[in-house]
């Protein structure tokens, strides 16, 4: 029997592993409270500035009882875990099996394992009522198209959507205006007023404060994909 007619009879069971991780990660997101989602390169070092900005964009979220959610692995996550743990903030990471790079990292007080990127990508948006998008690489402009697209389209609410770093995100954000938007409709004007993009640290933690104070939901976030 072929691989490819293998795979295709495992599907069935397949699916009751799909929905464990779906059962186990929902069972302990749902008892975090609201939180904010930080992604970012797993690659940035622990003296590049964009890890010390994480870690104080952590802490001040953290400080005001928001718990921090990462992708659980290095660098930037590392960071965002980190600067929770320190302030005795819920620390989340959705650690992700790969073969490279995407070890857990120690400050992650709520650890959750995920096999499927799927069902890993639907746990950010779920349990989350702001994201930061630090400076990263394939999987930050895959989780930032994501979460850009669910908003645009009203699928989930408008939540903060925060690139920091001007430097970084210039590039990306001229090109979506000038070829996206200006030159063939492809968005709509407005579609980028989404975003906020800020190199400071304390202004990601307000801008964050602002939109909860301003829905004003009782300890939990307004729920995605309801």
């Amino acid at each position: 029997m072929s691989d490819t007619t293998s795979f295709i009879r495992e599907d069935p069971w397949r699916i009751f592993r799909i929905m464990a991780e779906f059962v186990d990660s929902f069972q302990t997101l749902s008892q975090v409270g609201p939180a904010v989602t930080i992604f970012g390169s797993a690659r940035t070092r622990q003296n590049h500035r964009d890890y010390r900005a994480t870690i104080a964009i952590a802490r001040g979220l953290a400080e005001h009882g928001l718990a921090v959610i990462t992708g659980g692995g290095p660098g930037i996550m590392e960071a965002a875990n980190k600067g929770a743990a320190q302030a005795g903030g819920k620390s989340v990471g959705l650690n992700i099996e790969l073969p490279r790079e995407q070890l857990g990292n120690r400050f992650a007080n709520v650890p959750i394992q995920f096999h499927y990127f799927f069902a890993r990508k639907v746990c950010f948006a779920k349990y989350s009522l702001g994201f930061v998008f630090m400076p990263g690489g394939f999987g930050t402009l895959d989780e930032f198209f994501e979460i850009i697209t669910l908003v645009q389209t009203g699928r989930i609410p408008q939540f903060p959507l925060i690139l920091f770093g001007r430097e970084h995100w210039s590039g990306l954000l001229r090109w979506l205006k000038t070829e996206l938007q200006d030159q063939r409709s492809f968005i709509s004007p407005g579609d980028l007023d989404l975003v906020t993009v800020t190199d400071e640290a304390a202004e990601v933690v307000k801008v964050i404060l602002d939109y909860e104070r301003r829905v004003g939901h009782p300890g939990v976030p307004p729920r995605a994909f309801a």
